[in-house]
């Protein structure tokens, strides 16, 4: 019994130990917080306050709506995207590759702030219209978030049905069609009940992060309540007193993110399709008037997606003073500003980011092999946990943590082991998964042949599957990587004097309208994070876009 738990079974708990102590504690803080009075006494007076005070009401259904709706214009967008790619041969197709880049190497703030450049109160069409005389359309508010949020995350569901597609097997379209049924019938009752569930899957996605979404909506979501950015005043305005609200409306975050998993694995699991032997059709060529329609569009698309890169790039050559920019002057001035003033800025999101990567990995390779190579049920319960972070927002998870580990026998909050420890647990489903994706095809003979040589398990492991792991261990130290660097949500709630990061600079930039200094710091991440990309596209050959 002994030699079955020795080493893995051990290794098991210690791994389900983290995630209890540093996920599960902190999270059941916050809701148990919910539940108590200014006294420390069982009170459901956040609650009472949550239903009778028309300001959170008004927020959850804001979330809820915003939600719903960028949900449905993200996968008008992405949806026949997928289907246009996937399908047929057009002019410009080949830069329909870059969209899952605007995920990683765009974060939101930088999007949010570079929309801002262009229709904001300073932007350069509203000071163009205000020239002319003309009335300037508001971009804060629904507008604003919608058309941002829908460039974000569209990405989501374009790469969810780009995988069902091309995991369609083409022959039940051709027998559908040779029992007499047109092309678009058969797409209609054969095609698209077999990737409805993942298009809504990837939708599901969506939803849970545009309700937890906080750089996007406290940057343009100016005068409207949304449960994410009410969650983080609150936050601001409790802290060291009693966190009722805080905890509360965490709760009803958390509650309602639970409530779509729930959707999720009831609706969309039960109406899967498996497809066995599957023959995706081939692609059809597109000439004349259609092609160049389509090639727009797709140009269109992809413009609007990359074209806060651009802007980023511009404004932070562009003549600056104060919230004026000088569009059509240009001074370097604001790029020397990150080099004179912003280098403790750049070192800690450098060491925060490596820091937190690199336990991440290590936590990752372990994780991954228990999970593939070595399953029980603790590995179970592991697995189930590990997907946590995916379900709630950094702003959720940095508040958890700051209760958490603020009091008893381990203090965190203030100290530097909490920003790592927030963005190593934020990102572990990264880290997690793309360590995991070679194992599948690592036979376990390879093990069991070094077993029986007299090799010790876990030396074996070390020897032998461990190489074999390299490829999906970079992939996953580089989108922790990037994706570390680009943290804001719960950066913004964990970070003391002195711990400042480059997005918390550039939401601060933002804040008092300084978008050629936030311009400045944005090109600086969006640089530091197109480095170890290209590295590993250009010589590790890492495939980083392919899921």
């Amino acid at each position: 019994m002994a030699g079955r738990f020795f080493p893995w079974g051990l290794l098991s708990v210690l791994c389900l130990t983290f995630m209890l102590v540093f996920l599960v504690y902190p999270l059941g803080t916050v809701m148990l917080s919910s539940l108590r009075g200014p006294e420390g006494d069982l009170s459901l007076q956040g609650f009472v306050i949550f239903l009778t005070e028309g300001r959170y009401l008004e927020a959850l259904l804001n979330s809820v709506l915003l939600g719903a709706v960028v949900t449905i214009t993200a996968t008008l967008v992405g949806a026949p995207l997928a289907f246009l790619t996937a399908r047929y041969e057009i002019p410009l197709k080949s830069i329909v590759v870059l969209l899952p880049l605007t995920v990683l190497i765009v974060p939101e703030v930088i999007a949010a702030q570079a929309w801002l450049m262009v229709f904001g109160n300073n932007g350069v069409v509203t000071r163009f219209l205000l020239d002319l005389g003309l009335p300037a359309p508001r971009f804060y508010g629904w507008f604003g978030l919608i058309l941002v949020m829908t460039l974000i995350y569209y990405v989501h569901i374009y790469l969810a049905t780009l995988a069902a597609l091309r995991g369609f097997d083409h022959q039940l379209e051709e027998a559908g069609q040779s029992l007499g049924t047109s092309p678009f019938m058969t797409r209609l009752k054969v095609l698209f009940p077999a990737i409805a569930p993942p298009i809504l899957s990837g939708g599901l996605v969506v939803f849970t992060l545009v309700v937890g979404n906080f750089a996007v909506s406290i940057t343009l979501g100016h005068g409207l309540p949304l449960l994410s950015v009410m969650t983080y005043r609150s936050f601001i305005s409790e802290m060291g007193g009693n966190p009722v609200m805080q905890s509360t409306l965490a709760t009803v975050s958390i509650s309602l993110v639970a409530l779509v998993l729930f959707l999720q694995k009831r609706v969309v699991e039960r109406r899967n399709y498996q497809m066995t032997q599957g023959r995706p059709g081939n692609t059809r060529l597109i000439r004349g008037a259609s092609a160049a329609v389509l090639a727009t569009g797709v140009a269109f698309v992809t413009a609007m997606s990359l074209l806060p890169l651009l802007l980023v790039l511009i404004g932070s050559i562009t003549k600056s003073r104060g919230p004026v920019m000088h569009w059509g002057e240009y001074s370097m001035r604001s790029l020397n500003r990150v080099w004179d003033f912003g280098g403790d800025v750049i070192i800690n999101s450098l060491t925060f980011a490596t820091q937190a990567t690199f336990f991440g990995v290590l936590f990752g390779a372990l994780a991954s092999f228990l999970l593939i190579k070595k399953r029980s049920r603790v590995t179970g319960l592991l697995d189930y946990l590990l997907l946590l972070p995916l379900t709630i927002s950094g702003t959720i998870l940095g508040i958890a943590l700051v209760q958490g580990f603020n009091t008893g026998l381990v203090v965190l909050t203030g100290t530097p082991a909490i920003m790592i420890l927030a963005y190593m647990v934020r990102r572990l489903p990264f880290s997690v998964k793309n360590a995991s994706n070679n194992l599948y095809g690592i036979p376990d003979s390879l093990e069991e042949a070094s077993i029986s040589l007299g090799v010790p398990p876990v030396k074996t492991a070390l020897r032998v599957i461990l190489p074999l792991m390299a490829p999906g261990l970079a992939a996953a130290a580089i989108l922790m990587w990037v994706t570390t660097i680009a943290e804001l949500s719960a950066s913004v709630v964990v970070y003391s004097a002195g711990q400042e990061t480059l997005p918390i600079q550039i939401f601060r930039l933002i804040d008092s309208d300084l978008m050629g200094q936030a311009s400045a710091y944005g090109l600086t991440v969006i640089s530091i994070i197109l480095l170890p990309i290209f590295l590993a596209v250009r010589f590790l050959n890492l495939r980083l876009f392919t899921s």
